[in-house]
């Protein structure tokens, strides 16, 4: 089984223009449950001064339908947003650091010694709460502004990570650079230290090579995935860059591959469809492409 970690809501409307009323997101969480996701990152409490697109946060959380057997986390920062997760009724929440310096304090204005300074009293308190933390890890397949960043360094910090008390690391692609022949030498170095079954891959879009390292990753035994409906976010490190890795896409791949995931396609890409009419551009998406290339035949022939 492949888990699907869903984090459109969250990484994918972050990152977009577009002003997504509160009742939109619910109602798109709502139809992203009904898929039967595993695991939904709703939002992020972070300060709304530096994520706009997040201050609903608590309302959102408020608005969702919670469906048995699908998890509902949330991005928290430091302990305030911690606190304000704990009162949201999170099922687990999640940190994010970097495997570059400089990214990590252009990102969060914190050195990677910093932040994760911080993030051992988020899973402190976390714990205390009962709750789960993942980890993110990002700028593992390079950097916008050093370059290049070495595999044993991404090994290292996901171990610190691992050290915090997290339970999974996901281990991310930020601005999209990675391509099939990176994947087994990053893994090959964190699997070192870290093993498969608390490790996760995220990766992005920018170059149209997210689908092939997810493939590249599966005979590492890598099991979850994260992904967003639609395709939906970008980065803004990558301007005019596509966004995370589909949902609609990794799902229609590993169907064709014969691997379960417990997600439907076809609900997915309805919430996909959903959200596509609440922001100004097209779904990058390619599942979602012949979707609406589809529907809009079907409704010609009507004509």
């Amino acid at each position: 089984m492949i888990t699907v970690v869903e984090v459109g809501p969250r990484d994918g409307l972050q990152n977009e223009s577009a002003d997504v009323a509160t009742a939109d997101k619910i109602e798109f969480v709502n139809r992203l449950s009904a898929a039967g996701l595993p695991v939904i990152e709703v939002s992020a409490f972070v300060s709304p001064k530096w994520v706009p697109q997040m201050a609903d946060a608590t309302e959102v959380f408020a608005g969702i339908v919670r469906r048995p057997g699908t998890r509902y986390s949330a991005l928290v920062p430091n302990l305030a947003g911690l606190e304000r997760a704990l009162a949201a009724r999170v099922d687990e929440v999640a940190v994010f650091a970097a495997s570059s310096e400089t990214f990590s304090r252009q990102n969060i204005n914190r050195s990677i010694d910093e932040s994760l300074a911080i993030y051992r009293e988020v899973c402190d308190g976390a714990r205390a709460a009962g709750l789960r933390v993942r980890g993110y890890l990002s700028t593992a397949f390079g950097c916008p502004f050093e370059g290049d960043v070495a595999p044993d360094r991404v090994a290292d910090v996901a171990a610190r990570l691992a050290d915090l008390g997290v339970y999974e690391v996901a281990v991310s692609d930020t601005i999209g650079i990675a391509h099939p022949g990176q994947v087994g030498r990053v893994l090959d170095a964190v699997l070192k230290r870290l093993p498969v079954d608390r490790l996760a891959l995220h990766f992005h879009d920018t170059r149209g090579t997210a689908l092939a390292n997810v493939h590249a990753a599966l005979p590492y035994g890598v099991k979850t995935f994260d992904a967003s409906a639609g395709g939906l976010g970008g980065c803004p490190y990558a301007p005019g860059a596509a966004g995370n890795l589909a949902t609609d896409d990794l799902i229609y791949m590993l169907n064709g591959m014969g691997l379960e995931t417990g997600v439907s396609l076809e609900a997915v890409s309805e919430a996909s469809a959903f959200i596509a009419a609440r922001i100004n551009h097209r779904l990058p998406s390619r599942f979602a492409q012949s979707e609406e290339a589809r529907r809009n035949s079907e409704l010609r022939t009507e004509d």
